[in-house]
């Protein structure tokens, strides 16, 4: 693309770019496609192995940048580490059960929540450790969490089949989503921060106003318990992936079915998009993965390669690779347009269940 005309275009929709700040923006456009452009041939290693916790691990997750990461434990814990280093720099001790859910509220990483099985959310700092809230509420275990891209809120979705949104701030709640007939095992918020989206055992996706609380659409069409549901980056798009084997793709405005992208033989354990919302990825029980293009709905590429489910699959930032853990013990990188596996990621002695990449790309974690 040319990158001039592609910033005149931009302006005429976009009064904040000014005639003084044109330059500028055409420079940063063509470094994006520098970025975009540049071959990478980067083959990862196997730089540390961290005994982390007593007790099995639960998850894994990076900060932005990937100079920290956080895992969560059977062990009621939730430990900080420095990826340089590979050492432990604080454990979150508090919860009373099981650490399920973790996450950084990245792009800014001061914040930590956990969610746990003690049926409690708990805020803490970073740098400190210090547990600034626990968010009590839920009657069941808490599965899945997640902060919205403004750091305000936080949200938790549970066995009890109720989200809430919690403030970050004040430490209280700002309002219970309330509708599934099962429990709430996904949620994703948009990118904009004013839609929530729960994935539900009910076979149901809900989209929910963050602001109101008010249930907008509920997505049916799915015939087994829903797996993981994501809105692209544009908030155009909601993908969601099932145990019926098919992931659908639904207009997040409408709530209408788009299209339902066939090929797996057994449940899809986790979808996800690339950072543009152009290809979908799915991970599935068969052993297999795929990639679908989200504007032709087609399949581009077929990873095979595992010997046993895929549990977690993620695109790179840059979008041309794709990474699985499976139950194989491995975890995978691929080619995305191609298919092709470029690497085998070894040395786990049972299945990886988490796997994860820092901003840049260069760095993995997997966990087991």
């Amino acid at each position: 693309t040319d990158a001039v005309a592609l910033v005149e275009e931009i302006r005429k929709g976009e009064p904040l770019i000014t005639a003084s700040c044109k330059e500028h923006v055409i420079h940063l456009v063509r470094r994006l496609q520098e970025k975009l452009g540049g071959e990478e041939d980067h083959k990862f290693y196997l730089f540390k192995v961290l005994r982390a916790h007593i007790l099995p691990l639960t998850n894994v997750a990076f900060n932005k940048s990937g100079s920290r990461f956080i895992t969560g434990s059977y062990d009621r814990t939730c430990k900080v580490w420095d990826t340089a280093s590979g050492e432990e720099l604080r454990t979150l001790e508090g919860h009373g059960n099981v650490v399920y859910s973790i996450a950084f509220n990245n792009p800014y990483g001061d914040k930590i929540a956990t969610g746990s099985f003690d049926k409690t959310c708990k805020l803490w700092s970073t740098e400190t450790g210090k547990c600034y809230h626990t968010f009590r509420g839920h009657s069941a275990e808490i599965v899945c969490l997640s902060f919205n891209l403004q750091s305000t809120l936080v949200a938790t979705g549970s066995m009890d089949t109720t989200a809430k949104l919690w403030d970050i701030e004040k430490g209280e709640e700002i309002v219970t989503l309330s509708g599934h007939s099962a429990e709430i095992i996904a949620l994703s918020f948009n990118t904009t921060g004013d839609r929530i989206i729960t994935g539900s055992f009910d076979h149901t996706v809900a989209v929910w106003d963050v602001g109101t609380g008010r249930m907008l659409h509920t997505l049916i069409g799915h015939r087994g318990e829903v797996s993981s549901a994501q809105f692209n980056w544009d908030c155009s798009l909601i993908v969601t992936g099932s145990m019926d084997k098919t992931c659908m793709l639904w207009n997040a405005m409408t709530g209408m079915h788009i299209a339902t992208l066939t090929g797996h033989s057994d449940e899809i354990l986790d979808v996800c998009f690339d950072y543009a919302g152009q290809r979908i990825a799915t991970a599935s029980a068969d052993g297999s993965a795929r990639v679908y293009n989200a504007g032709t709905k087609k399949c581009i590429a077929k990873l095979e390669g595992h010997g046993g489910e895929i549990s977690k699959i993620c695109f790179n930032p840059k979008g041309n690779r794709v990474l699985t853990a499976s139950s194989d013990k491995t975890a995978r990188l691929w080619d995305a347009a191609t298919g092709d596996c470029l690497q085998i990621l070894e040395g786990h002695t049972d299945e990886i269940f988490s796997c994860a990449f820092n901003y840049k790309g260069d760095i993995i974690i997997t966990g087991n």
